[in-house]
C-alpha cells in the first residue's frame, strides 16, 4: 500500500539547489551595494571642475594621496570568493543527474517503444551476457536489465508498469529535504546544536542589541537625542539669541563629546593648545557656568569654530579635530531651525502666556551661522572674501574706490568688463580670470510666487481663516548665464551715437544685476493702474424704458425689454411709423447688446472655473509626485575655501512679517534645486479682513549675501456666511414631500365639511 516517506539528501544533489539559491541571494545583492565604486569616474569630474574648485579646501583634501586602505581590496576578494562559489554550484547543480525519472522499460534494454517479444528477448540475451555478475559485470545494471524484461514480458509487471508506472505496483510517495544526512546523523548531534546555539543565541541577540541601541540614540537625521534634547532647553531658555550665544550652544552638541560619539577626540596636548587659542580670540565668555556649554569638549569646540571664523592659523594637532567639528555644523545648525520650529508651533498652540516662542531673529541667526561656517567668515565681514585671491588686504581697493562702491557680488558682477578688470587691476590675468570663473559660478535664483486658496469655489478670494497656500517656483541659473544674457542686450543697446549721450541711454547701459538685487521696486502709476471693465454699448432710450431699467438694475432679458416695450407703445400710441421702426430697431440692439455681455460674462466665467479646475489638478499632481517621485539631493558643489568637506547647495524658504517680526509659514529646506523647482508653503490667513504685508524669504545655508526676499501682498476678505438653506443639506425625501402635502389637503378638507355641517 502507498505511503508518505521522508528522507534527507544522501548524495548531496538536492542540497546543491538549496545551497545555490541560498548563496545567490546573498552574493547578488552584496555586489550590488558593497563593491567598491569606480575611483575613475571621480577624478574625471574633479578633473573637470579643477579650473573653479581648484583652491578650495576639500578639493585639494580630495586630491591628497589617501591612505592604503585595505577596506576595498577585502571587500572585493571576499565578494569574488562568493561568486566562485556561486558559478561552482550551479555548475554541480547543471551536471546533476536526474534521480527521480520516470520509469521506462525500453530505455533500459535500449529499445525502441513498440518493439516485438521477439526483439525484447534478443536484447535481453545480448545485455545479460554483457552485464552478468559471473561474468564480471554491473550487478546493479543486471538487476535493472532484468527488471525491464519481466515488465515487457510478464503480463502482471507489465500492467502494474502501465497503471501505476512501476513494475512493482504503486510505491510510497517520498518527499526530499534539501540538507545532508549528516546534520541529523548520531554522531554530529552535539556539534549541530552548538553551531546553532552559538548563531542564534549569542550571535544573532548581540548584533540586533546593538544595532537597536545605536539606533535609539539618533534620530531621523542622524543627530543625537541627546543633542536635541540639549538645543530644545537652551533655546527655550534664551528666546532670542544673538551670535556668540548662538556659537556656543551650537558647540555643546554630544557629537563633540568623546563619550557619545567615539569619532571625538580628547588629547592630553588640548590643555595646553585650547588655551593658548582662548588668548588669541579673546572673546569667550567663561564665567557663566552652563553644562554642558562650559564642559571642555564644548569649549574646544567653540574656539575651534571661532578660529575658523577668523581664518585663524591653528596648530597641526587641532586640524583634524577642526574639520571633524566643521563637517558636523551643517546638520546640527539643521537640527537646530527644526527646534526653533517646533517651538513656534507650540507656542501657536498653546494659549498660555508663560510660554515664550523664540524670535524670528534667532531663527535667522542660525541660517547666517551656517553661512558663515561653510565660507569661514565672520558675521560683518565682506560677502567678497568668499572669491579667491580677495584678502582683507586688497579688500579696501574694491569697496572704497572712488568710482565705483562695491559691497557686494552682485555689484561686482553689474559692472563692465573694461571697469571690473581696472577695479581689479591688482590681480595678475590668470588670477583674474579665476576669480571671474569663481563668480560665474555662483548661483542666481529667482522667484515667482502665486497665492492662491485650494479647494475652494473662489481660489483668487481669500478670507478669514482659510488656509492659503503660497506656491513658489524657484529657477536656478549661475551668474554668468544670466550676466552673458544681460551683456548681449547691452550690447546691441549700445549703438554708435552723438557726444551727447542721454543719461537715460547710460541707465539702460548698465548691467541688470543691481537693479534685480535691490530689492523690490515699485511699480509706476501707470502700470499698477487696473484693466478696465469692457462697458456693454448702449442706445439712448426712452424715459419710461429707463425708468424701468433702473428698477431692474441694468440688467433686462430679452423677453422682458419686448414685453415692457410692447406695454409702453400699448399706451402712448405711436406718432408715425418711423417712430415705430426706430424703436423696434432700438429694442433689437438693446437685446443684442445684453446677450453680448452675458455671452462674454458666461465665458470669462467658463474660463475662470476651468483655469482654476486646472490649478486644482496641478497642484494634486505636484503632492503626488511629490510622494512617488524622490529626488537626489546632490544639486551643485559649494565653492567654500575653507571648509573641508564637500557641501551641496541647499536653501531655506519662508515667509515672515517683517514689520511684527514673527513667522507666517515654518521654513522649508530646499535641498533638490538642481535648475527648477516648486514649493507650496501653507499658513492660516490673518484673522482680520484688509491688506497684509509679507515677505518670501530665501535663504542660502552655504553663500553669504546672496539671500532673496520678494514682498507678499495679501488681500483678505471677510468670510462668507453660512447659507441657512443649502441645496445639499436638504434631506427631505420626495416621497415625505408628498405625504405632507396629502396630509395638509386631508386637513383642509375636513375643515371645509365642518364648515358646512356648521352653516346647516
Amino acid at each position: 500500500m502507498a505511503g508518505q516517506q521522508f528522507q534527507y539528501d544522501d548524495s548531496g544533489n538536492t542540497f546543491f539547489y538549496f545551497l545555490t539559491s541560498f548563496v545567490g541571494l546573498i552574493v547578488i545583492p552584496a555586489t550590488y551595494y558593497l563593491w567598491p565604486r569606480d575611483q575613475n569616474a571621480e577624478q574625471i569630474r574633479l578633473k573637470n571642475i579643477r579650473k573653479v574648485y581648484g583652491r578650495c579646501m576639500w578639493y585639494r583634501l580630495r586630491l591628497l594621496k589617501p591612505q592604503p586602505n585595505i577596506i576595498p581590496t577585502v571587500k572585493k576578494i571576499v565578494l569574488l570568493a562568493g561568486w566562485a562559489l556561486f558559478l561552482f554550484l550551479a555548475y554541480k547543480v547543471s551536471k546533476t543527474d536526474r534521480e527521480y525519472q520516470e520509469y521506462n522499460p525500453y530505455e533500459v534494454l535500449n529499445l525502441d517503444p513498440g518493439a516485438t517479444v521477439a526483439e525484447i528477448k534478443k536484447q535481453y540475451r545480448l545485455l545479460s551476457l554483457k552485464y552478468h555478475p559471473d561474468k564480471g559485470g554491473d550487478e546493479v545494471m543486471f538487476m535493472r536489465i532484468a527488471k525491464a524484461y519481466a515488465a515487457l514480458t510478464d503480463e502482471e509487471s507489465r500492467k502494474n508498469w502501465e497503471e501505476f508506472g512501476n513494475p512493482d505496483g504503486p510505491q510510497a510517495t517520498s518527499f526530499g529535504i534539501a540538507l545532508p544526512a549528516w546534520i541529523v546523523d548520531q554522531k554530529n548531534s552535539i556539534l549541530v546544536l552548538l553551531v546553532y546555539g552559538l548563531a542564534f543565541m549569542v550571535i544573532l541577540p548581540v548584533v540586533v542589541g546593538s544595532w537597536w541601541y545605536r539606533s535609539i540614540r539618533y534620530s531621523g537625521d542622524q543627530i543625537l537625542i541627546r543633542t536635541t534634547q540639549i538645543y530644545t532647553y537652551f533655546v527655550y531658555k534664551t528666546r532670542n539669541m544673538d551670535m556668540k550665544r548662538l556659537i556656543m550652544v551650537l558647540a555643546g552638541a554630544s557629537e563633540f563629546d568623546p563619550q557619545y560619539n567615539k569619532d571625538a577626540t580628547s588629547r592630553p596636548t588640548d590643555n595646553v593648545l585650547i588655551p593658548q587659542l582662548i588668548r588669541e580670540i579673546g572673546s569667550i565668555n567663561l564665567k557663566k557656568n552652563e553644562p554642558p556649554l562650559t564642559c571642555p569638549y564644548s569649549l574646544k569646540a567653540r574656539v575651534l569654530l571661532l578660529s575658523h571664523l577668523a581664518r585663524m592659523k591653528i596648530p597641526e594637532t587641532l586640524e583634524e579635530d577642526q574639520q571633524f567639528m566643521l563637517k558636523k555644523c551643517p546638520a546640527l545648525l539643521q537640527e537646530m531651525v527644526n527646534v526653533i520650529c517646533q517651538l513656534i508651533i507650540m507656542a501657536w498652540s498653546v494659549e498660555e502666556r508663560e510660554f515664550r516662542a523664540p524670535t524670528l531673529a534667532s531663527l535667522e541667526n542660525c541660517m547666517k551661522l551656517s553661512q558663515m561656517a561653510v565660507q569661514g567668515l565672520q558675521q560683518f565681514k565682506s560677502p567678497l572674501l568668499q572669491l579667491p585671491h580677495i584678502e582683507e588686504d586688497n579688500l579696501r581697493r574694491v569697496s572704497n574706490h572712488k568710482k565705483f562702491k562695491i559691497k557686494s557680488i552682485q555689484d561686482l558682477v553689474s559692472l563692465k568688463e573694461a571697469d571690473r578688470h581696472s577695479l581689479l587691476h591688482f590681480l595678475e590675468d590668470e588670477k583674474y580670470e579665476e576669480v571671474m570663473a569663481v563668480l560665474g559660478s555662483f548661483p542666481y535664483v529667482t522667484m515667482d510666487i502665486k497665492s492662491q486658496v485650494l479647494d475652494d469655489e473662489d481660489s483668487n478670494n481669500i478670507t478669514v481663516g482659510s488656509l492659503v497656500t503660497v506656491l513658489v517656483k524657484l529657477t536656478r541659473q549661475t551668474m554668468a548665464e544670466v550676466f552673458e544674457k544681460e551683456q548681449s542686450i547691452c550690447a546691441a543697446e549700445e549703438q554708435p551715437t552723438e557726444d551727447g549721450q542721454s543719461d537715460a541711454n547710460k541707465n539702460k547701459a548698465k548691467g541688470g544685476w543691481q537693479q534685480k538685487n535691490k530689492g523690490p521696486k515699485k511699480m509706476p502709476k501707470s502700470k499698477k493702474k487696473k484693466p478696465l471693465k469692457k462697458k456693454p454699448t448702449t442706445v439712448p432710450l426712452p424715459q419710461g424704458k429707463q425708468q424701468k431699467q433702473k428698477q431692474a438694475n441694468g440688467v433686462v432679458g430679452s423677453e422682458a425689454a419686448m414685453k415692457e416695450e410692447e406695454e409702453d407703445i400699448s399706451d402712448k400710441g405711436s406718432d408715425s411709423e418711423e417712430e415705430e421702426t426706430n424703436r423696434d430697431s432700438q429694442s433689437e440692439k438693446d437685446d443684442g447688446s445684453d446677450r453680448d455681455s452675458d455671452r462674454e460674462q458666461d465665458e470669462k466665467q467658463s474660463k475662470d472655473d476651468e483655469a482654476e479646475w486646472q490649478e486644482l489638478q496641478q497642484s494634486i499632481q505636484r503632492k503626488e509626485r511629490a510622494l512617488l517621485e524622490t529626488k537626489s539631493k546632490i544639486t551643485h558643489p559649494v565653492y567654500s575655501l575653507y571648509f573641508p568637506e564637500e557641501k551641496q547647495e541647499w536653501w531655506w524658504l519662508y515667509i515672515a512679517d517683517k514689520k511684527e517680526q514673527t513667522l507666517i509659514s515654518m521654513p522649508y529646506h530646499v535641498c533638490t534645486l538642481k535648475d527648477t523647482e516648486e514649493v507650496e508653503l501653507k499658513f492660516p490667513a490673518p484673522g482680520r479682513p484688509g491688506n497684509h504685508q509679507y515677505t518670501v524669504f530665501l535663504r542660502s545655508d552655504s553663500y553669504m549675501g546672496l539671500d532673496q526676499t520678494k514682498p507678499l501682498k495679501l488681500e483678505v476678505h471677510e468670510a462668507k456666511p453660512v447659507p441657512e438653506n443649502h441645496p445639499q443639506w436638504d434631506t427631505a425625501i420626495e416621497g415625505d414631500e408628498d405625504q405632507e402635502d396629502s396630509e395638509g389637503f386631508e386637513d383642509s378638507f375636513e375643515e371645509e365639511e365642518e364648515e358646512e355641517e356648521g352653516g346647516d
